[in-house]
């Protein structure tokens, strides 16, 4: 109860604050109060295709800095489809540049800069806190906190990449083995079945990794089309199969918990089953959790290309050059981390036999 009152209080201080937080911004906030259409036009473009430009006036009033109080017009033009711009309403609050200048009726003009959407994201990352609680009460707690700790450990090893001359391979490895021992350990404690996800954890996602790596060198990295990192300054190489391990991370932790937990549990129910009886089963339940992690990470993967996909196909760029150019990566990623989920599921069963071998003759 005394977690649900803090948690409580911690919601509506914040909600509160992010309502009433415009004067520790240094741009120029103003919060839309009339808003008027002043006239529509339809445009064509090269393929005709039609949409509709609105004119929208907007009165807003500033609520920091040295014009705070002061009413202020806007104008901003939208299209219906909305692709690049957007409708305001009474109530939004906006990022402006104030004119130095008044205009000839002495009234105060500027510029919308952006849209505020502190407010929007709070609620949703509070939505996402009550229903991790909600379903999983204590696990969901530690789970957020796991979470929280894990993010801010990807910020500073990036920051150490960017400012230091380190390898990102070896930052990247100290950064899964933390990112799997302290969600291992918080959401099921210092016990054999969280040593044996572990173990079976680091040991898929290492040996995926290698498999990779020799395969990349092996084929001089023929079809993996780099082009979507050719801002970067860095080497691409590095970076992608950095990315690639981070990435297949979860799904690896996903099955090799799954695998021991239901080790574990047949082992609770009946202290006196064979080993032999225990790999069966383990391996049993990894066959049938394969294909679904497997098909998982190609969506998660693929799913962000879908846009580039369309403008290529669009612009009648044939499919395989389209496919090519766009989720070579992609399934890159998605097939060396297929290969990290089938290769832990040996591992998590046997290692898990063996944390349970262990126990047994212990007791």
């Amino acid at each position: 109860m005394i977690l649900y009152l803090v948690i409580g209080i911690c919601f509506v201080t914040s909600v509160v604050f992010v309502h009433h937080n415009s004067s520790f911004y240094n741009r120029t906030i103003a919060k839309v109060v009339t808003t008027n259409i002043e006239g529509q036009t339809v445009v064509t473009d090269l393929h005709n295709n039609e949409d509709q430009i609105f004119t929208q006036t907007i009165e807003a009033v500033i609520e920091n800095g040295q014009d705070k109080g002061k009413v202020i017009q806007l104008t901003n033009k939208y299209s219906l489809s909305g692709a690049y711009d957007q409708e305001y309403r009474v109530g939004n609050k906006l990022f402006v540049s104030v004119d130095q200048l008044a205009n000839e009726n002495g009234e105060v003009t500027g510029d919308i800069l952006d849209v505020k959407r502190d407010s929007y994201v709070l609620l949703v990352g509070w939505l996402f806190i009550f229903t991790l609680l909600l379903v999983g009460k204590r696990r969901g707690f530690f789970s957020m906190i796991s979470l929280a700790v894990n993010a801010t450990l990807m910020y500073v090893a990036l920051d150490v990449y960017v400012n230091h001359d380190i390898n990102l391979l070896w930052i990247c490895s100290l950064l899964v083995i933390l990112f799997t021992v302290i969600s291992l350990l918080l959401l099921n404690g210092l016990n054999e079945m969280t040593y044996a996800a572990i173990t079976a954890t680091l040991l898929g996602i290492f040996l995926s990794l290698f498999i990779t790596y020799v395969v990349v060198k092996a084929t001089s990295g023929s079809g993996l089309r780099y082009e979507e990192m050719q801002f970067l300054t860095r080497h691409y190489e590095a970076i992608f199969m950095a990315g690639l391990f981070i990435g297949s991370l979860g799904a690896v932790m996903d099955i090799a918990i799954t695998i021991s937990s239901s080790i574990f549990g047949l082992y609770e129910k009946n202290p006196t089953i064979r080993a032999k009886d225990l790999t069966k089963s383990g391996m049993a339940i990894g066959k049938d959790v394969m294909g679904t992690l497997t098909n998982i990470l190609f969506f998660v993967y693929a799913s962000g290309s879908i846009p580039s996909m369309i403008l290529y196909l669009k612009n009648s760029s044939a499919l395989g050059f389209t496919v090519s150019m766009n989720i070579s990566l992609e399934l890159a990623r998605a097939l060396a981390g297929g290969i990290g989920i089938v290769l832990t599921i040996p591992i998590a069963v046997y290692t898990s036999v063996f944390f349970v071998n262990r126990k047994r003759h212990r007791l």
